[in-house]
């Protein structure tokens, strides 16, 4: 688990804008992924993940902490290959072993892709974490492109929908799904429209999906974040945003995405065996009513 009684930063933060998706080393600060902080006690031994977004941010944060549980861990990500590696870096130090897969998961043939060189390489497939997002800030309706909402839901609900039905068949009794749904799911920010709106039906598909396979043990949960220093953050909103990015929350601060791996932990271990069709927020106090 994490350790406790760690500082983290607060607004304001330093100004900074990146091109999308952008990069963590070029964050500052730099964000906490649990590099140093987590402490592993076996609880996905010998099992295989799939993580998709896990160059960065939570999906970084989530790889390290199952790996350090005991997971081989699957790299799924769109093309930031430095950060990727750096992900399975700290994946290969807790001993145990990554695969980078590098591709669009708006592509239902990468998406089979991606568990057919699971099941090459490890032969099984326990957990799957549909984590990977896109999203980007429009100050008026008009502003919002057509093909803006297609990439959105192609990118964070259809390649749910891709990868689930490519891995279930191959997923047995005890196996979990984790999906990363938001705060947005039920208090959307106007200006992430398309975003948003892809986040309540992440949520919606999350419920009905583990009613579908509950008779086969196989269970579906996620896990709604609040405002997490990611590099989506300073390549997707205005300057003035990133600066006091987290201040809206009780805690007056953003997460970190070191703050969600437990999250993650619980539900795709046995710890969560009765839990499937549920919706966890990690949001620093903002309630999802």
């Amino acid at each position: 688990m994490c350790a406790q009684q760690i500082q983290h930063p607060k607004p304001p933060m330093p100004e900074q804008q990146q091109e999308p998706p952008g990069h963590t080393g070029e964050m500052r600060p730099q964000p906490d992924h649990g590099e140093k902080s987590y402490r592993g006690s076996g609880r996905l031994q010998g099992r295989v993940a799939i993580v998709t977004g896990a160059d960065s941010g939570i999906g970084r944060a989530v790889s390290i902490a199952y790996a350090r549980e005991g997971a081989k861990v699957v790299i799924a990500y769109l093309e930031e290959d430095e950060d990727a590696h750096e992900t399975a870096h700290w994946i290969e130090e807790a001993g145990q072993p990554s695969l980078l897969i590098k591709g669009d998961i708006t592509s239902q043939a990468h998406c089979r892709r991606i568990v057919d060189r699971t099941l090459e390489v490890f032969g099984r497939i326990d957990i799957l974490v549909n984590n990977a997002a896109y999203q980007r800030s429009y100050e008026k309706l008009e502003e919002i492109p057509a093909e803006e909402w297609d990439t959105a839901f192609r990118t964070n609900i259809y390649s749910m929908f891709y990868l689930c039905q490519a891995a279930v068949p191959h997923m047995k009794e005890g196996a979990a799904i984790v999906n990363t749904s938001s705060i947005n799911a039920k208090d959307p920010s106007p200006h992430l429209l398309p975003y948003a709106t892809t986040k309540g039906a992440i949520a919606n598909f999350t419920a009905g999906l583990a009613g579908l396979l509950a008779d086969r043990g196989i269970r579906v949960n996620a896990v709604a974040p609040g405002p997490i220093w990611t590099p989506l953050i300073p390549s997707t909103m205005p300057e003035d945003k990133v600066e006091q990015f987290g201040k809206n929350t009780p805690m007056k601060r953003p997460g970190q995405p070191a703050e969600l791996a437990p999250a993650y932990v619980m539900l795709a271990s046995s710890e969560a065996s009765y839990i499937t069709g549920a919706i966890v927020p990690v949001t620093g106090g903002r309630p999802m009513l």
